[in-house]
């Protein structure tokens, strides 16, 4: 979950920030680093993670060692599973953000409020943000899917102790039962999201056309 929510707060601010220079280099960064994120598989950036952020500099553990209660011992143990989770998801979610906003900016009040000299922030959270959100949420809904999927490799590369762990266990095991009922809470989880998401479409769609 904390994954979930800082990947949509990086895609929300890495796409608005592309979204006020539209051609320009910021926007020509954003677009070439998001495309390389998300292309990259989890294994990958978490390879890399590990080599750069652990193995040469030291600066984090490689590896999760869990206490008594089984939760990690340190708040360091947590920084390169959710970085690994994070980044190629907030690739993914700017470039849905991204596009969205560049679909409000050419709507005619859009063009009306920059020619009134309203500020670039104003115009992006008041006139293109709203309009882009049934967008936003969609893709963002979409994205638990392969957030949850890529937590099997994450969470089994660093021994982190979540339900990527439990299920990459349970396979080991061949615990159908336990698999079945970690399946069927993702599937819900993600279902749900999809739900709330189209109910957030609907609302702003029914907004648009009073």
């Amino acid at each position: 979950m904390l994954a979930l929510v800082l990947s949509t707060a990086g895609a929300l601010a890495l796409g608005g920030w592309a979204a006020l220079r539209p051609g320009g280099r910021a926007d020509r960064a954003v677009d070439t680093l998001s495309t390389a994120a998300f292309a990259l598989p989890e294994f990958v950036v978490s390879v890399t993670l590990l080599l750069l952020l652990s193995q040469w500099t030291g600066w984090l553990p490689a590896v999760t060692l869990t206490g008594a209660d089984g939760r990690p011992e340190s708040w360091t143990m947590i920084v390169l599973p959710l970085l690994s989770l994070t980044l190629p998801q907030i690739g993914w979610n700017t470039r849905i953000v991204r596009g969205a906003l560049a679909d409000q900016a050419a709507l005619p009040h859009v063009g009306a409020a920059v020619l009134d000299g309203l500020p670039r922030w104003r115009i992006l959270g008041h006139h293109m943000l709203p309009g882009a959100l049934p967008a936003v949420t969609v893709g963002i809904a979409t994205s638990t899917g392969m957030l949850l999927g890529g937590t099997v490799v994450v969470e089994t590369l660093f021994n982190y102790p979540g339900i990527g762990a439990v299920l990459a266990g349970a396979i080991t095991d061949r615990d159908t039962p336990l698999v079945a009922g970690v399946v069927a809470a993702a599937g819900a989880t993600i279902s749900l999201l999809l739900l709330l998401a189209d109910l957030v479409r609907s609302t702003a769609l029914g907004e648009q056309h009073r």
